[in-house]
């Protein structure tokens, strides 16, 4: 059923395609939301170029985040980017009626989408996690990516669960997490344009681009958009030596994305580039000893070899 609750704030039409970032949560030292922070980072992002943010995934800690303070970040955002660019609350919840009503409540509260995760805690069954699914989306209109990243979550969504799913004209899009660059090919044989695909890894991007994925689901990018935005947008114009080069020069700190501290890497990046206070929420901690100086020295030296001069908007 449909929300009686059905908000008058008119929700923008967009497709699921470039770059949209899981945007960090920024802190004061304090561990309270530092919404200057965060607007600040989002600046960044949107001057960059790039096409949709992501709130409340992993990387933007939403396990330590309260429901208000979640609303905060959705209506700070919307208010932020006018309108011109999509913004997606993330929903990962172990329970299918508080999912829904989250769902519900992103909705009233002026959501454009929603990215889902599998059931947490609960390593649902494939039938589970598929009524999990339905359940959500039969209760909202808003558009839906399913977040599919079994080596993180331990659970696969598989083309028969995706199958099952394609009757809910809402499900339109998968952030495909499960590090199998075929699986791009094995989506797209089977379902053509049925589901948009955006490559959820930061380190197969560039292939993930190249075998069809419309769009980057993207982490490294909370400290550096430009050259993030660049690597796609070379991608769409055809430019693939300037993808390439930009990519290899990323490699490295697209790795650390690939970690289980990837929120205390990405973290420790924005701030080495002026985009974050570097404060994570407990229970992490951040980055001390030989960990925090394997990073550090990793960002001078992408810093000192950082591309100069992308010209990259003028494919825009």
């Amino acid at each position: 059923m449909i929300s009686a609750y059905k908000t008058q704030i008119t929700m923008i039409n967009f497709k699921w395609e470039g770059v949209m970032p899981a945007i960090t949560t920024q802190f004061d030292a304090d561990f309270y939301l530092d919404l200057k922070a965060f607007q600040l980072n989002l600046s960044a992002q949107i001057e960059a170029g790039v096409h949709g943010i992501i709130l409340g995934g992993t990387l933007g800690e939403a396990s330590t985040l309260s429901s208000k303070e979640k609303s905060t970040l959705l209506a700070t955002s919307i208010e932020q980017v006018e309108r011109k660019i999509p913004v997606i609350l993330n929903i990962a919840e172990q329970s299918t009626s508080v999912a829904v009503a989250l769902a519900r409540q992103a909705e009233d509260e002026g959501a454009d989408g929603l990215m889902l995760l599998p059931p947490m805690r609960y390593k649902a069954t494939d039938e589970e996690t598929v009524a999990y699914f339905s359940a959500i989306a039969s209760s909202t209109t808003l558009p839906i990516m399913i977040y599919n990243n079994p080596v993180d979550y331990k659970i696969m969504v598989t083309l028969e669960m995706f199958e099952k799913l394609s009757k809910y004209k809402n499900i339109n899009a998968v952030k495909e997490s499960t590090r199998d660059t075929t699986n791009v090919t094995r989506m797209i044989n089977h379902f053509g344009d049925r589901y948009k695909i955006l490559c959820g890894v930061d380190t197969i991007a560039l292939e993930c681009l190249l075998m069809g994925a419309s769009g980057w689901v993207a982490g490294l990018v909370d400290a550096f958009p430009q050259e993030t935005v660049a690597i796609y947008t070379y991608c769409k114009a055809g430019e693939w030596e300037k993808a390439r080069a930009v990519f290899r020069w990323f490699l490295p700190l697209l790795e650390l994305d690939i970690s289980p501290q990837l929120v205390q890497n990405i973290k420790l990046c924005e701030v080495a580039t002026g985009l974050g206070t570097g404060y994570v929420r407990p229970p992490r901690m951040p980055l001390t000893g030989q960990a925090h100086d394997q990073v550090q020295d990793l960002l001078l030296r992408g810093l000192e070899m950082r591309p100069q001069n992308l010209d990259y908007k003028k494919y825009l």
